[in-house]
């Protein structure tokens, strides 16, 4: 939901802010396309805020999708539906629910929109399951020019639209291939880290698979998640308990910023408290979790058989910042989509994540020079500082998306002053 405050718009953890000039709130494709038609200057769509670069920044137009939700077609037979582009995830799983369906697989934070999500990449975890936009058979864009483009698999250009960071239109609507509704078994669990490196062909026998490990310490925190049919609902005391861990941990963070060298310590101590867990129900509530501590993130993908490597050179970049958060580890499926961070290769995401009170930039840059030497690819909602020249050498295929980015918007509406960066325009 788009949030203005004096007229303000600011991303999720704080780091990106723009006061637009117009702000509009379509509710039908007919609106949203006379809206794309009047624009005459930068336009932008804020879904949810949950990308951390100036993605979605206009000092122009803002346009939030936040009433231009729901679905528009189900087809429980083909396994696909139609969804408007500004539905959350998690009205989205709720409303396939209703039909006995469910994603395939999602990451563990439902607020995102779905145009949102497709657009810059988003993933979950899974040796099997490729980025979300995987997930997507067809999509409408609202071009610049206010015309509707109805994009199909067997059109070039739909593998360019599935990643497109909003820049070749605004999304409309996309139609997803879904799955029968199914039920996981979630395990949670502390391990020594390099006991988990060593075991990884192992883990990646799981549904889905990944750890965090605790900075200044050698304890990973691993989940695993598993198709059961056993009974049984995250219940009340589970979310009560969320609620605490995050409290508790948004109380450690400012201790940790207020004095930093108390940082390994309470790192240390946090980790000690550490135990098994498990929980059983529905896919979508056993995906998300609450994530009520602020924070700023990069995240690269790495070829997979280079993770472990790369995992160990950055430990010692993280702990010189005496960062508290954990540092993140998820396996994503390679796929053929242009400007997908795992096109072309299995890869494996690595998160490095610094508390929002806290200076992030030199985080980023030092842990940025670690993912280069294994040829990294940043996600596109997390904080990066690359620029056109390296994604050329980065995406085979950089150079026809940018030819398609300039034949639909030749002015460059879609386009802010980070996009330009990015495509060198």
């Amino acid at each position: 939901m788009l949030r203005l405050t004096d007229g303000v718009w600011e991303n999720w953890s704080g780091s990106v802010r723009a006061r637009p000039t117009h702000v509009h709130y379509p509710e039908t494709e007919a609106t949203l396309r006379d809206v794309v038609e009047r624009a005459d200057d930068t336009l932008r769509v804020a879904g949810a805020g949950h990308s951390f670069p100036p993605v979605a920044r206009s000092a122009e137009t803002f346009v939030s999708l936040q009433r231009y939700t729901g679905l528009d077609d189900v087809d429980a037979e083909t396994g696909r539906v139609t969804v408007r582009a500004g539905t959350p995830l998690s009205a989205l799983t709720d409303a396939l629910a209703d039909h006995g369906l469910m994603l395939e697989n999602m990451g563990d934070i439902d607020a995102q929109t779905v145009a949102g999500a497709l657009s810059t990449g988003t993933h979950g975890t899974g040796t099997d399951f490729g980025v979300m936009p995987t997930q997507a058979a067809a999509m409408r864009l609202v071009t610049a020019d206010g015309d509707v483009l109805n994009l199909e698999t067997d059109d070039d250009r739909f593998p360019l639209a599935q990643v497109s960071l909003g820049t070749l239109g605004v999304v409309s609507t996309v139609t997803l291939d879904v799955v029968p509704d199914y039920r996981l078994r979630e395990r949670t669990f502390p391990a020594d880290v390099e006991a988990v490196l060593a075991d990884l062909e192992a883990y990646r026998e799981c549904r889905n698979f990944e750890f965090w490990w605790f900075p200044h310490t050698d304890t990973a925190l691993v989940k695993t998640l598993d198709e059961t049919d056993a009974e049984g609902a995250p219940g009340r005391i589970d979310g009560l308990e969320e609620r605490l861990e995050n409290l508790v941990w948004e109380a450690c963070c400012r201790a940790g910023t207020r004095a930093r060298p108390l940082a390994p310590a309470l790192n240390r101590a946090v980790a000690a408290t550490f135990s098994d867990s498990e929980r059983v129900g529905p896919a979508r509530d056993v995906f998300p979790t609450t994530r009520a501590v602020r924070f700023n993130e990069t995240e690269y993908g790495v070829p997979r058989d280079d993770a472990v490597a790369a995992f160990r050179d950055l430990r010692s970049v993280v702990e010189s910042h005496d960062v508290m958060f954990p540092v993140e580890f998820r396996d994503v499926a390679g796929d053929d989509i242009p400007l997908s961070p795992a096109t072309g290769r299995d890869s494996t995401f690595i998160a490095v994540h610094a508390y929002h009170r806290r200076e992030w930039e030199t985080l980023v840059r030092e842990a940025e020079a670690v993912f280069d030497r294994y040829d990294g690819r940043p996600h596109w909602g997390k904080h990066h500082t690359k620029t056109a020249a390296e994604f050329a050498g980065l995406y085979p295929e950089f150079e026809t998306f940018r030819e398609a980015r300039r034949d639909l918007d030749p002015e460059g509406l879609f386009l802010n002053e980070h996009l330009r960066d990015v495509f060198g325009a």
